[in-house]
C-alpha cells in the first residue's frame, strides 16, 4: 500500500512527539515565549528610557513587583534596601531562586538609540552625570519578567517553590548582601538552587555561556596613602621625597603576580590611580595610590593583600623613614565582591540541556573573567546550595560583521556605546531560565 507523503510526514511528526514530550514542550515554550516577546520589549524599552542608580532602584522594583503580583506570586519590596522577592509554592520540590540585578550606571548614554536614556542625577558623592543601562540589567528584568509569566502559566509541569528576586545595587557589590542581611535565607525559604544570566558584549546575540568552577573574580579596591618629607624641589636631599618612594612600591608590587603567586593561579595587581603634589617646585609630603586586586581563590587574595602591606612597609624602610612615616594600606571592605563559584554539576547539567535545546553551535564553554559578580554572595552564604550564572550574548550581527571588516570597534560592557540586541538576550535568556527552572522543579 502506498502511503501518500504527507500522511508519512504528518505520522512521523505525532510519533516523535509522542516518544519524546520534552520536544514538544520545547517547541512550545519558544513560541509562547515569541508571542510574550512584543510586551517583554515594550518593557525593556520603558526600563532602558528610566534607569536607576545603585541604591536607588524604586521604579524598577516598583515595576518587578507589580509584575509579579499580577502573575500569583506572594511579593515582599524593601529587602534589603529596593530589593523585590517573589515567591510562588506550588507543591513539594526543591527551592529555586532567581536573580535579576536593577541598578544601572553613572555613564550618559551615546547608543543614539530613539529610546536612550535621557536621565541626569546628582550622585551621592555630588557629581552630576547621565544615567544609563551600559551593563544590560534592562535586560536582565525584561527576561526576569517573561519567566515569572512562564513559570506561572505552566505550574501543572512544575512541583516545588520558585523564588524571583529582583537585586539592588550590583554595581557597587553591596545588593546581595543587603538581601541577605535583611533575611533572605530566614525570612523566605531558603533555596536549594540559585540561577542567574548575564548578557554579554564578547558573544554574538542569542549565544550561550557557561563557566563549570570559578567564573568570575575576587575583586578588592585598595587604598595606599604613601608618607613622606616634604620640601622644596631645589634640595631634594632635605626631604623624603614620597613619589619616588610610591614609584617604587608600583614597580615593586608587579613581583607579587610575576615571582610570588602560582603562574597556574590567575591574579592581577593594578594600580590605576596615583595622585600626588600640586607645584613644579615642591615635594609634597603624601602620595596616595588605588589600586584594584583580582584573584580567584580566598588563598591567593589572601597572599595579594599580605604582599602589598609588605611590599610597601618593606620600600618605606628602604627609603629610610621611620615608623611614623610609614605607609598606610587601607583594603576597602565596602567595595569588596567575592569570586563566584559555579557549581560544576550544575553548570554541566545546564549545558547538557542548553546544548539538547539550542543545539550545539549556540552553546560554548567560556573561560573564566576577571570581573566581578556578587551574586557570589548568594553561594558564599550556604555552599549547600547549587549556583550557576551564565552567559548571553548581545553582539548583534551587524556590528560583528563591520567589526570583522575592521569597520566598527565592539563596545564593551559599561560602555556608552552599548546597545545590546535586546531581543535576542531577552527571548534567549527567557527560554533557558524557564527551560532550567522545570528541568529543577520537574514533577
Amino acid at each position: 500500500m502506498r502511503i501518500p507523503i504527507s500522511l508519512v510526514t504528518h505520522a512521523a511528526i505525532v510519533a516523535m512527539a509522542l516518544a519524546s514530550p520534552a520536544i514538544a514542550q520545547a517547541q512550545d515554550l519558544r513560541a509562547d515565549v515569541a508571542r510574550d516577546m512584543p510586551s517583554l520589549m515594550e518593557l525593556y524599552r520603558t526600563l532602558h528610557s528610566n534607569p536607576e542608580l545603585s541604591r536607588h532602584e524604586v521604579k524598577s522594583a516598583a515595576r518587578m513587583a507589580e509584575e509579579a503580583r499580577k502573575l500569583g506570586f506572594t511579593v515582599t519590596e524593601k529587602v534589603g534596601g529596593t530589593g523585590v522577592v517573589a515567591v510562588m509554592e506550588n507543591g513539594p520540590g526543591p527551592v529555586l531562586m532567581i536573580r535579576a540585578d536593577m541598578d544601572a550606571l553613572p555613564v550618559s548614554e551615546q547608543t543614539g538609540l530613539p529610546f536612550a536614556s535621557k536621565v541626569r542625577v546628582t550622585t551621592e558623592a555630588g557629581v552630576e552625570t547621565g544615567v544609563m543601562h551600559a551593563c544590560g540589567h534592562d535586560t536582565h528584568m525584561a527576561a526576569w519578567v517573561g519567566t515569572a509569566r512562564r513559570m506561572a502559566a505552566m505550574k501543572d509541569q512544575w512541583s516545588g517553590t520558585l523564588i524571583m528576586i529582583g537585586q539592588p545595587a550590583e554595581e557597587v557589590g553591596a545588593g546581595a548582601q543587603a538581601m541577605l542581611d535583611d533575611g533572605l535565607y530566614t525570612r523566605f525559604p531558603k533555596p536549594d538552587y540559585a540561577l542567574a544570566f548575564h548578557d554579554a558584549a564578547q558573544f554574538p546575540a542569542g549565544m550561550i555561556g557557561y563557566t563549570p568552577g570559578y567564573a568570575l573574580a575576587n575583586v578588592d579596591s585598595v587604598d595606599i596613602t604613601v608618607k613622606g618629607v616634604g620640601g622644596h624641589g631645589a634640595y631634594p636631599h632635605t626631604t623624603k621625597d614620597p613619589i619616588v618612594l610610591a614609584s617604587k612600591i608600583v614597580m615593586a608590587l608587579q613581583t607579587l603576580v610575576s615571582r610570588e603567586v602560582d603562574p597556574q593561579s590567575p591574579a592581577v595587581v593594578t594600580v590605576g590611580s596615583f595622585h600626588a603634589g600640586a607645584k613644579h617646585n615642591i615635594i609634597s609630603d603624601e602620595a596616595k595610590l588605588q589600586l584594584t586586586v583580582r584573584s580567584y581563590t580566598d588563598e591567593v587574595r589572601d597572599q595579594l593583600l599580605s604582599g602589598i602591606a609588605r611590599i610597601a612597609k618593606g620600600e618605606a624602610i628602604a627609603s629610610g623613614l621611620d615608623e611614623p612615616h610609614m605607609p598606610v594600606v587601607s583594603v576597602r571592605r565596602d567595595e569588596y565582591t567575592p569570586s563566584t563559584y559555579n557549581v560544576p554539576a550544575f553548570a554541566e547539567r545546564f549545558a547538557k540541556l542548553a546544548t539538547a535545546r539550542f543545539g550545539a553551535d549556540r552553546v560554548v564553554q567560556a573561560p573564566p573573567v576577571m570581573g566581578g559578580e556578587d551574586f557570589s554572595r548568594f553561594y558564599r552564604a550556604d555552599k549547600t546550595i547549587e549556583s550557576l550564572i551564565f552567559w548571553v550574548g548581545g553582539a548583534p550581527a551587524a556590528d560583528i560583521a563591520a567589526a570583522a571588516k575592521g569597520e566598527k570597534t565592539l563596545p564593551s560592557l559599561h560602555s556608552p556605546f552599548w546597545a545590546p540586541d535586546a531581543a535576542a538576550v531577552i527571548a534567549t535568556a527567557t527560554e533557558a531560565l524557564t527551560a532550567t527552572a522545570l528541568d529543577v522543579l520537574k514533577k
